[in-house]
């Protein structure tokens, strides 16, 4: 906690408002389009609201395809699979583990109706190819943004480039509300179905700006708000995102200094960084040689109480991502990081512990 979540709490239930669309939550969307630029912000319950916003958006009917990386969270597939649309899964790129770019285009047909660029490890994707692809084919772009905020694509701020853009505030993440999320709209067409679809589909924004005498069901909707409770927390961590971000990138670049040795002299990998790319440190992860030596690291840092994990088993090999999607090609870079890959402990207060368990990492590898 920054030190002002409970004060904004308290306020929120001072002002006698505590379902959406409050105080804290117009200051927390003014936030996000001011740090990141879109035309409209709306914050959500959680990124998988906003994802599955983004798919109602996109129109996205049975048997439509939405092209995706499987090295990602459900909830990416989940969104479109709920609407009827086909995951079609394509491998990510061997050095930052996002989408290939290079191989979109073979996966498009014409069912495809969207890309998803994921930007893994708050990395981004390489968005100028995915946009020049989308633009080419008339499809839309979302922008996975769930570990991205306070990220850069050459000086534009993740969320900001695709057509739409899901954030997430889950406590597992940067900035932080325990659960919550946002839809960023960057694309003016869409602001104003975006606002009645997280309505519960009725033109209740319309009606509060006077746009209307009275508002309505206009269009199929839910519930995609968050409670003011939740978005008060959230302001007190946006006020701090610089200072959260700072602490975060000395954390990743202490352990990305002290194992550039061992990276030279064992078969571990460390995180790669495109010049292009200005991160937030939102993960550490290392690449291993193989599933048992990764299982090895695991178990025995454990025992010295310092836990590391791996992170996603690949949606195409997953039994729903078997019945609701489909691979384009082989995924062969998806299962090696998927059976590699380990994250190391990173997140605000590590730093008492780094250098023990920087010193215990080495002499495990």
């Amino acid at each position: 906690m920054t030190g002002k979540e409970l004060w904004y709490v308290s306020q929120a239930h001072a002002n006698g408002h505590l379902a959406g669309d409050g105080i804290f939550t117009r200051k927390c969307n003014a936030w996000l389009e001011s740090r990141i630029g879109c035309k409209k912000a709306l914050l959500t319950h959680s990124c998988t609201a906003a994802l599955e916003m983004a798919a109602i958006l996109a129109q996205i009917q049975p048997g439509d395809e939405v092209i995706m990386p499987s090295y990602t969270f459900v909830s990416t597939a989940n969104a479109f699979a709920l609407r009827g649309g086909v995951p079609v899964f394509v491998d990510v790129r061997p050095d930052t583990i996002n989408i290939n770019e290079a191989l979109i285009e073979a996966a498009i047909t014409p069912k495809t109706r969207a890309i998803v660029a994921v930007h893994y490890a708050g990395v981004s994707c390489e968005m100028d190819t995915i946009m020049a692809i989308a633009e080419k084919h008339q499809l839309l772009v979302i922008e996975d943004a769930a570990q991205g905020i306070m990220s850069t694509y050459k000086g534009r701020p993740l969320g900001s480039i695709g057509h739409f853009a899901a954030l997430s505030f889950h406590e597992t993440k940067n900035i932080i509300s325990g659960e919550g999320g946002a839809l960023l709209v960057n694309d003016p067409r869409f602001v104003e179905q975006a606002e009645i679809i997280r309505e519960k589909g009725t033109n209740r924004s319309l009606f509060f700006r006077g746009q209307v005498d009275k508002y309505t069901w206009v269009e199929l909707g839910s519930s995609y708000l968050p409670s003011e409770l939740i978005a008060a927390f959230l302001w007190a961590q946006m006020e701090e995102a610089d200072a959260i971000t700072r602490c975060r990138l000395n954390i990743w670049n202490a352990y990305h200094e002290s194992l550039g040795e061992v990276e030279i002299h064992s078969k571990i990998r460390r995180p790669v960084i495109p010049t292009d790319c200005g991160h937030n440190a939102h993960m550490y992860y290392l690449l291993l040689p193989d599933l048992a030596a990764r299982t090895a690291f695991i178990d025995s840092l454990r025992q010295k109480k310092i836990q590391t994990v791996f992170h996603y088993v690949p949606l195409d090999s997953s039994p729903m991502g078997e019945k609701y999607g489909r691979k384009s090609g082989e995924l062969k870079q998806t299962q090696m990081m998927s059976e590699r890959l380990v994250r190391l402990p990173l997140w605000l207060g590590v730093e008492e512990y780094q250098n023990d368990i920087i010193r215990e990492i080495i002499a495990e590898l």
